[in-house]
């Protein structure tokens, strides 16, 4: 199997509503974008699926030592060999890679988060990074879209979080900072229980607020010059907003189910971005 056909698996396997976006790209653009999220989803596996919080470390610790090699010219893996020829086409550094990694041994050492500005730390790592790169690979002119894509990464990060609460919390993980649960005094121990309440619900709600406030923050930083092309940005975000808006219907019922889109719903919202131009 080539590198290519590596990622491109990696992609399509993964269910990600990043992939329709990806869809609407040129082919070159699609390549360099199905690598680095097969980047992403590589070093994110490795925390889901390995339960050995030593062996995870050690991966990671792989993981950084490929990325350097591959900036030196020698990447070894498929998904860098996949991505390394397009590192220097859009101007990626490996810092941002690097961050992306770190933000990933956080979630073997942290199950906590204090306060907003902890989890905004940890979302930087993760997600505005990488809406920092996806920005560049789509075609980004006009340095202030970093702004944008850094705060929409971080927006899309949170509706993760909010979906995934009772996901995480199988797995001893509590990402809504301690301060919020205090403020609408809701236990640690109740998430890990899966027990929803209506104070529950006033947390999320409050959560979900503040998420759309980020969506909002993002798409009034956006240039106009680079509107259409951010276009796969901004699918992205009509697929997780909606998700968002979605969850909030279903009363946050997030601690013992997913809420989901189908994948025509995301193809349809997708493609009425790509040619209507709106959410």
């Amino acid at each position: 199997m080539s590198p290519e056909d590596y990622v491109q698996q990696k992609a399509v396997a993964s269910g990600s509503s990043f992939y329709y976006a990806f869809l609407f790209l040129s082919p070159p653009r699609r390549a360099a974008i199905t690598a680095f999220y097969a980047f992403c989803r590589e070093v994110d596996d490795v925390v889901d699926e390995v339960h050995e919080p030593n062996v995870a470390a050690a991966k990671l610790a792989w993981w950084q030592q490929e990325v350097r090699e591959s900036f030196a010219g020698r990447p070894s893996h498929p998904v860098m060999r996949a991505l390394a020829p397009h590192l220097p086409v859009y101007g990626i550094e490996q810092a941002p890679l690097q961050a992306v990694i770190e933000g990933c041994q956080m979630d073997l050492t942290q199950t906590r988060y204090l306060d907003d500005a902890a989890l905004s730390r940890y979302c930087h790592l993760v997600a505005g990074v990488v809406g920092e790169v996806s920005a560049r690979i789509f075609g980004q002119s006009d340095p202030a879209t970093t702004a944008y894509a850094h705060t929409l990464g971080q927006a899309m990060q949170r509706t993760n979080i909010l979906r995934d609460v009772g996901e995480d919390a199988l797995r001893g993980r509590v990402y809504l900072p301690i301060e919020h649960l205090q403020r609408f005094d809701v236990k640690a121990h109740e998430i890990l229980q899966r027990q929803h309440s209506e104070r529950f619900e006033a947390l999320m709600r409050f959560e979900a607020e503040r998420t759309h406030a980020l969506y909002d923050q993002a798409l009034a930083l956006l240039p106009a010059a680079d509107r259409r092309s951010q276009k796969p940005g901004l699918m992205m975000a009509s697929i997780y907003r909606t998700l968002l808006r979605e969850i909030e219907h279903e009363r946050f019922r997030v601690l013992d189910r997913r809420v989901a889109l189908t994948p025509l719903r995301k193809f349809w919202l997708a493609w009425k971005m790509q040619a209507l131009g709106r959410m």
